[in-house]
């Protein structure tokens, strides 16, 4: 028989190399699954070390990873819940994963995922990080990160389905409903601001839904603040730019209670704040004023409006040159850094006719009015947009201060502050400043 021509030959053989080459390199490939086998799924939470982590954040398609270290109480406190949330987590249709890591031990794998604070928590959407800043309590937590795996827009197709929706969403975060629209009109902007709030579209509802959220004609959509007990209609335009400038201002409530949680949401907002000082948030007057000042925030959106006792926080009140003689409330508009503006005429406000002194307030304002000034002391949202490096500055000069107080209160004695326990440490700060704690230690995150 007659040999085949070379060049066919050469194919054939060529063909052949090929062949033996991609079943070698099948045979050599751990089958689909197998990475995650190293792992026990049981519903417990993972360990994380140099040797596994990369594997688990490609291999799973969402992943809580807690990176940790053994000696912060924080820490300690935080596993607990973790522990409760994971077998949670890992039966979800889509499940959530929790690990931990050992931050403190593996050092460099922290420092690629810019870990500066124990505890941090980054979840891991198909091997993307994303910090995680929302609540650490069990029931919470879960609540929470169901969110990330849900769709972009939920369609709601009856009255009980958006009853349930919004029951099943919680108060940690806004809720967006639009009624008659179609839900390509609100996805860009339900994609960009999915970590921030639920998005759905009702396609279906009756005149008794139409009641209780105060509209009476479509397209509508109603941003609800379940934790607040408020809601608020926006009938468009519907072009993008309108569409995500009424979003951005309704994921805060119309007015916001500042507190040192309520403050981190405000460090990417830019506008003014009207911030308004009270003697003390639960008395009846307040509520009456709060009323006042919701109609206000709800024809003012280019504003920010919150408000703070004096009683419930002291410290940052007297920021604002405010004290147990100052007749209270007090309003002034707040850049939320270290600047404010107090109105001429407008220093504080009576209980008669509210309404007229907010408004002369806000027109004062406006027409510019002011006087400007700085604020008396550091503000918490000004040290949290601080650099790194300029908020460890801060904290050695803290640290030198205390050792030279505990030098000066000891000179008589040996000294025995080289010999503190973190923990020790952690109390010396407390005991110093007790209302400036988060402010002070930036390297220890709390709830």
């Amino acid at each position: 028989m007659a040999s085949p021509p070379p060049m066919i030959r050469s194919s054939f053989s060529l063909f052949s190399l090929q062949l033996l080459l991609s079943f070698s390199l099948l045979l050599l490939s751990p089958p689909i699954g197998a990475s995650q086998n190293q792992f026990e799924l049981d519903g417990k939470v993972l360990e994380l070390d140099d040797s596994n982590f990369d594997v688990a954040i490609s291999n799973f398609d969402y992943i809580l990873v807690d990176f940790y270290a053994p000696w912060c109480g924080h820490c300690k406190r935080l596993a607990p819940e973790l522990a409760k949330a994971a077998p949670i987590l890992a039966g979800l249709k889509q499940p959530i994963f929790v690990a931990k890591l050992d931050a403190d031990k593996h050092r460099e794998l922290a420092s690629k995922h810019h870990i500066h604070g124990y505890p941090t928590l980054k979840i891991f959407m198909r091997g993307v990080p994303t910090d995680y800043y929302g609540p650490r309590k069990a029931d919470l937590l879960v609540r929470t990160l169901t969110k990330f795996v849900a769709p972009d827009i939920a369609v709601l197709n009856s009255d009980s389905a958006i009853r349930d929706f919004v029951e099943a969403a919680g108060s940690n975060f806004p809720i967006f409903v639009g009624f008659g629209l179609n839900e390509s009109i609100i996805l860009n902007v339900a994609v960009k601001y999915k970590k921030a709030a639920w998005f759905s579209v009702a396609k279906d509802f009756s005149d008794d839904i139409m009641t209780v959220y105060e509209f009476n004609k479509v397209p509508a959509l109603a941003a609800i603040h379940p934790a607040y007990s408020e809601h608020s209609i926006f009938h468009g335009p519907f072009e993008e730019k309108f569409l995500e400038d009424y979003i951005k201002q309704s994921l805060l409530p119309l007015v916001l209670p500042i507190s040192h949680y309520s403050l981190k949401s405000l460090k990417d907002d830019h506008r003014k704040v009207v911030l308004t000082i009270l003697e003390d948030e639960t008395e009846e007057r307040s509520k009456g004023l709060l009323q006042v000042l919701k109609a206000a925030a709800s024809a003012n959106r280019d504003l920010i409006f919150g408000y703070v006792g004096f009683k419930q926080w002291e410290d940052f009140t007297k920021s604002f040159e405010v004290s147990k003689k100052t007749e209270l409330p007090k309003m002034v508009v707040w850049d939320g850094n270290e600047d404010y503006y107090s109105v001429i005429g407008s220093e504080s406000i009576d209980e008669t006719d509210m309404g007229s002194q907010v408004s002369t307030f806000l027109k004062g304002y406006r027409d510019g009015g002011v006087i400007h000034k700085r604020m008396t002391g550091a503000t918490f949202i000004g040290f949290i947009r601080l650099p790194l490096g300029l908020k460890l500055v801060f904290l050695l000069i803290f640290l030198l201060l205390v050792l030279v107080l505990i030098l000066t209160m000891t000179k008589e004695e040996p000294l025995t502050t080289g010999t503190r326990t973190r923990d020790q440490v952690q109390d010396v700060k407390s005991s110093t400043l007790p209302e400036t704690r988060e402010l002070q230690r930036p390297t220890v995150k709390e709830d």
